[in-house]
């Protein structure tokens, strides 16, 4: 019964998403790096325009796919066979909030603060920057991230 109730209020509770698709320098990819409790993973992110949307797809360092979403017109769809991953659904929209250019991210996210290296999101988000697309994310019950670019975005 009670995981029952964990599951409805993860339905319940959607990360926000932007007003409108933020310009993001597609293609892109990451590695993430997600710490909690003392434990480290390591994951690989590619983030790529599809038609009118975009497709994050996260593979571990062995190349096994970890999370595949599509957003599309502002929703997150599946994107093959893998399992609902809650956790990842709030990552990428968490990344998608790190990755909004500055210019765009009081239109997008109007509750949004920004300041210098740093900006929020209510208590949901916190991101760190050490360059544009190096930064650490923070979710106030955990995990951590610390998110990089791999090599260079290609058209």
């Amino acid at each position: 019964m009670v995981g029952m109730i964990f599951l409805l209020n993860a339905c319940a509770s959607q990360p926000p998403l932007p007003a409108a698709n933020p310009t993001l320098p597609l293609p892109l990819q990451l590695h993430i790096e997600r710490e909690q409790a003392g434990q480290r993973q390591d994951w690989l992110l590619v983030i790529q325009r599809e038609g009118a949307g975009t497709r994050w797809s996260m593979m571990d360092p062995l190349g096994i796919p970890q999370a595949r979403q599509q957003l599309i017109d502002g929703h997150w769809q599946a994107d093959g066979l893998l399992p609902p991953n809650p956790e990842a659904r709030e990552l990428f929209a968490a990344l998608l909030f790190a990755l909004t250019p500055p210019a765009e991210l009081l239109r997008n996210y109007p509750d949004a603060r920004q300041q210098a290296d740093q900006r929020s999101l209510s208590a949901r988000w916190d991101v760190r920057y050490s360059q544009p697309l190096s930064f650490d994310l923070n979710l106030p019950q955990g995990p951590h991230y610390r998110v990089s670019q791999l090599g260079e975005s290609t058209p």
